[in-house]
C-alpha cells in the first residue's frame, strides 16, 4: 500500500476530482480522509493499492503528470464551453463573476433580486462546508435562507451559486421547492426559498427514526416523481437526488430541493462532469462517462430503497467502497423480502447498469399511481388532514 497526501486550496468537489485522478492510473482506494481549515486549505489523504511498493518515486512523478493533464483538460473544457455558450446558447450564456456583483442571465422573468435589509434571520437550521441554512422571514412570510460562507467565496463557488439561482428562477411546480429570490452582491450571497416545516426525508428517516407505511411511501414517491418529471421536461438535471434533498411541508407534500449542482442539459443531451453523492450516484457518473437524465432515475431508485428501508444505502461500506462496488461489481442495495413484486421490479429497472433500460419519470409516475390504487389510498386521506395529521401519523410509525 501507499499513502498519498494532496495539499491544496480547498474547493467544491475536490474529493471527487482527486478520486477520479487516482482511478485514472489504476489505483484502488482503500481509505480516504479529508481535512479542511477555516482559511480555505485542504489536505486529502488516500491509502491506495495497485502500485509496486518499491516504485514510490515513479508513482509521485505519474501523479504529477496526471494533475497537469487534468488541469490542462479542464482549462480547455472551460474554454470550449464558453465558446459554445456564446455562439450557440445565448439564453444560457456563461455566468460572469465580478468582484462587486454577479451577472446572471436575464430571460425576462419577474424581478427576483432581494434587498438584504428586508430579510430577517432567525435560527440556524444547518451548516455545511460552504454554506449555512437559516429560518427567516421575508415580507411577513416564513422562508429558508441559504447563505454562502464569505471565507469560501471563490470564483468557482460564485459560478455555482449563480447557476443555482439561474435554474431556480425557471422552475414553478408544487413538488419543487419554491424560489423566492436571491441576494447576488458579495460578500452576502444568499438564496431565499419557501420554508419547509416538515424537514427533510433523510432527517425523518435517520434522525427521528421514522418510517413510511407502504401507501404513504407511494404518495411520497409520486410527489418526487412529479417534481423530477417537471425538471426533466424543462431539460434540467438535478444530479444529486437523495433523501436529504427531499423536503416536506406542513401538509406532508414532498418537494425536490437543493439545486446547487443542477444543470441545464447540453444540446447533445449528454454530460460528462462528475457530481452528486456516491451512495446515490449512477455508475456512468462515477466512471466519468457521458450521461443524461437517466442518471437521476438511478438515484431515484436508491431513494425508493431509502424510503422502503429507512436505512443508509451501503451503510456497511465507505462512500468510495460503495462507488467501486456499484461500478465494478454491479452492487445494489438489498431489497427486503416480502416487498411488493411490482415495487421490486421498479427498483430493479430504475438502477439498471445500462441507462437506456431505465424508465423515464413519466412512466414511473404511471407505475406508482397504479400501484397506489392496488395497495389502497389511505396515504391520500392522511394528506387531506389539514391539522397536521399526515406528519403526526408518520412520527407514530416507529413506535
Amino acid at each position: 500500500m501507499h499513502e498519498i497526501t494532496f495539499s491544496t486550496d480547498d474547493k467544491p468537489k475536490l474529493l471527487s476530482q482527486l478520486t477520479a485522478l487516482l482511478a485514472e492510473i489504476g489505483l484502488d482506494i482503500q481509505e480516504a480522509h479529508v481535512f479542511s481549515t477555516a482559511d480555505g486549505y485542504s489536505l486529502d489523504v488516500f491509502v491506495v493499492e495497485g502500485w509496486p511498493y518499491e516504485e514510490t518515486e515513479k508513482l509521485k512523478a505519474t501523479l504529477g503528470k496526471q494533475v497537469l493533464m487534468i488541469e490542462c483538460f479542464q482549462r480547455q473544457a472551460r474554454s470550449d464551453q464558453q465558446s459554445e455558450s456564446s455562439a450557440e446558447k445565448p439564453d444560457q450564456a456563461e455566468v460572469k463573476c465580478e468582484p462587486d456583483q454577479l451577472t446572471i442571465p436575464n430571460d425576462g422573468m419577474d424581478v427576483w433580486e432581494i434587498d438584504p435589509k428586508h430579510l430577517n434571520y432567525g435560527t440556524q437550521v444547518a451548516s455545511g462546508s460552504y454554506s449555512e441554512l437559516f429560518k427567516g422571514v421575508y415580507c411577513s412570510q416564513e422562508v429558508a435562507i441559504k447563505v454562502l460562507k464569505p471565507e469560501h467565496l471563490s470564483s468557482d463557488l460564485q459560478r455555482e451559486f449563480a447557476q443555482e439561482v439561474y435554474i431556480m428562477r425557471k422552475v414553478r411546480h408544487k413538488n419543487v421547492v419554491q424560489f423566492m429570490g436571491a441576494c447576488t452582491k458579495p460578500p452576502r450571497l444568499c438564496i431565499v426559498t419557501e420554508f419547509m416545516s416538515g424537514g427533510s426525508v433523510y432527517d425523518y428517516l435517520h434522525k427521528q427514526k421514522g418510517c413510511f407505511k407502504f401507501p404513504t411511501l407511494l404518495r411520497v414517491a409520486i410527489d418526487v416523481s412529479k417534481g423530477m418529471n417537471y425538471l426533466h421536461q424543462h431539460n434540467i438535471l438535478h444530479r444529486d437526488l437523495k433523501g436529504a434533498n427531499l423536503l416536506m411541508d406542513e401538509n406532508g407534500v414532498v418537494k425536490v430541493a437543493d439545486f446547487g449542482v443542477a444543470r441545464v442539459k447540453a444540446q447533445s443531451g449528454v454530460m460528462t462532469a462528475e457530481t452528486g453523492t456516491y451512495r446515490w450516484m449512477a455508475p456512468e457518473v462515477i466512471e466519468h462517462k457521458p450521461y443524461d437524465h437517466k442518471a437521476d432515475v438511478f438515484s431515484f431508485g436508491v431513494v425508493l430503497w431509502e424510503l422502503l428501508t429507512g436505512k443508509l444505502p451501503y451503510e456497511y461500506l465507505t462512500p468510495l467502497q460503495a462507488a467501486i462496488g456499484v461500478v465494478q461489481k454491479g452492487l445494489r442495495p438489498t431489497i427486503p423480502k416480502n416487498t411488493h413484486p411490482k415495487f421490486v421490479e421498479l427498483l430493479a429497472r430504475s438502477w439498471q447498469q445500462d441507462p437506456a433500460l431505465r424508465p423515464d419519470f413519466s412512466e414511473i409516475i404511471n407505475i406508482l399511481q397504479q400501484l397506489a390504487k392496488e395497495v389502497g389510498g389511505d396515504g391520500e386521506e392522511r394528506r387531506r388532514d389539514k391539522s397536521g395529521g399526515f406528519l403526526s401519523v408518520l412520527r407514530r410509525g416507529h413506535h
